[in-house]
């Protein structure tokens, strides 16, 4: 006990120490959200990898999906390190910073604004932003507290309150250079622990032979005289499993949390440097998680819930539980490096998000502070900083709400996130990738995949999800591009000239 205190003490004073040194750069808007857009490619590759990667996946879906589908699980790693990193760079990263840095966006909702010229479109995305943020923020405490409740035994209450607290801390403290460069220190810790504590669960099994041969002798759920499924390339319910991985590898591809890291990096060199990172940070840690809570039935069975259900959030500490005092450590290190780095990418962005695209909506300042055409330098800069404390006030409001729902969440972390990625990335993807390569897609069109997108998972939670979170979030993202590009074809097309001048920057 006194390894894991002294270690976590380190691992908070650290964090705390970065963002004090961050601060000088967060009195901007630009430095605040963006670190000035000259943040380098290792640094944003783990700002990338360590906000894909939490506790939601480390002990939510690891668990519940290896449970599920055994082995195969892997596969949703794999896509996550090809799909959701690999292709996401190489198809995003280049056109997302050049575009955003010409039309002088800083958030999605601002992009969806300004590229497809209505301001109603960004103040309809960053509510759409704000709202369903929030239960991904959720599952994310959900995920940590359950773990840490495990490693130290204080209750999974006051665990909830004071990661909440520490993440307000030093995210206001700090802004985007805080996050970005804990997020290279807690990226360091996630690669190691990975690679330790599946050694370490392993040995406990007798090694990698003797757990697959175990695993392969587990009847099907769905037919227990047949052995062998858990074990299996393609697993149980290979169609549901690749639900998950269009979910969780595509879905980055819209979310504001994930993309708004293509803004800050400094040049095309770097994004070729990132996408090489990026990859292998995410290969590594999501093959890893999925890998080793794809041997989760070897285990004591979960918990069951009041409801008669599974608890599946609690397999993964189940699993660890045997594990040394040093190993459940580095652990709780692991997971802590996860979903703080996480926590501070949903805050920082939900927070920019409504300060500047529904407080502050205009990009200049009020009409009666313009002198001969110029803002006077001295009112832009008490701008900048209404902005920059509007932007930490609203950190602290984002954090209680989020705070109020994991104190009593409604469901499992893997629900909760599917909710939040279904909506946001089925409202936000289509229109913001195609946005990006077509001159074509049309402002009606944006508005009918956000209908499509939140109104398909809104409908399906509200009649008791007759079809799983899951697979209704893998539906809103794929059939978004179908809605864009049908709607692109029958409204009205932008002005030529506007959208020329746009796409001027990528020659």
């Amino acid at each position: 006990m006194l390894i894991k205190i002294i270690l976590v003490i380190l691992f908070f004073l650290l964090m705390v120490g970065v963002g004090l040194y961050s601060r000088k750069q967060a009195k901007s808007v630009d430095g605040f959200v963006l670190g000035g857009r000259h943040v380098g490619p290792w640094l944003t590759a783990f700002a990338y990898g360590t906000s894909y990667f939490s506790a939601v996946v480390f002990v939510g879906y690891a668990g519940q999906f290896g449970w599920k589908y055994g082995l195969s699980s892997t596969w949703i790693g794999i896509g996550n390190a090809v799909i959701g990193s690999l292709l996401a760079w190489l198809i995003l990263g280049r056109r997302t910073k050049l575009l955003t840095q010409h039309i002088g966006s800083r958030t999605m909702p601002d992009f969806f604004g300004t590229r497809y010229k209505s301001q109603n479109l960004r103040i309809a995305a960053s509510i759409i932003a704000f709202v369903f943020l929030i239960p991904y923020t959720a599952g994310v405490y959900k995920g940590i507290s359950t773990l840490f409740e495990m490693g130290f035994g204080i209750p999974y209450e006051y665990c909830v309150v004071f990661m909440a607290l520490f993440t307000a801390v030093y995210v206001i403290l700090g802004g985007y250079k805080a996050t970005a460069i804990n997020d290279f220190i807690q990226g360091i810790i996630m690669l190691f622990g990975i690679v330790i504590v599946i050694m370490a669960v392993l040995a406990s099994k007798g090694g990698l032979s003797a757990a697959v041969a175990q695993m392969a002798e587990l009847p099907s759920d769905a037919n227990p005289t047949i052995n062998g499924g858990f074990a299996n390339i393609w697993g149980p319910d290979p169609w549901n499993l690749l639900g998950v991985v269009v979910l969780t590898s595509l879905g980055t591809w819209g979310l504001p949390q994930m993309v708004g890291k293509f803004y800050s990096i400094t040049d095309s060199k770097a994004i070729k440097r990132g996408t090489i990172i990026s990859t292998i940070f995410a290969l590594v840690i999501a093959g890893g998680s999925y890998f080793l809570g794809g041997f989760g039935r070897l285990f004591d069975a979960p918990a069951t819930l009041p409801n008669g259900k599974l608890d599946f959030d609690s397999i993964i500490p189940s699993m660890l539980e045997t594990l040394p005092d040093a190993l459940i450590a580095l652990v709780v290190l692991l997971v802590l490096s996860a979903s703080m780095s996480t926590l501070a990418s949903l805050v920082l962005t939900s927070s920019s998000t409504m300060t500047l695209d529904l407080i502050y909506r205009d990009k200049t300042a009020n009409r009666d502070e313009v002198k001969n055409g110029e803002i006077d330098d001295t009112v832009e800069g008490n701008i900048e900083r209404r902005k920059v404390i509007v932007m930490r006030l609203l950190i602290v409001f984002f954090i209680a709400i989020s705070l109020m729902i994991a104190l009593n969440p409604p469901t499992f972390i893997a629900q909760l996130m599917g909710i939040s990625w279904g909506a946001l990335a089925g409202a936000f993807l289509a229109p913001f990738v195609l946005g990006l390569y077509s001159k074509k897609i049309t402002t009606s069109s944006v508005w009918a995949c956000f209908i499509w997108g939140v109104g398909l998972t809104v409908s399906n939670m509200l009649m008791g999800n007759p079809m799983s979170p899951i697979n209704c979030g893998a539906i809103a993202m794929v059939g978004g591009f179908i809605v864009v590009a049908l709607f692109s074809l029958f409204t009205p097309q932008m002005n030529k000239s506007d959208v020329d001048g746009m796409f001027k920057c990528f020659k």
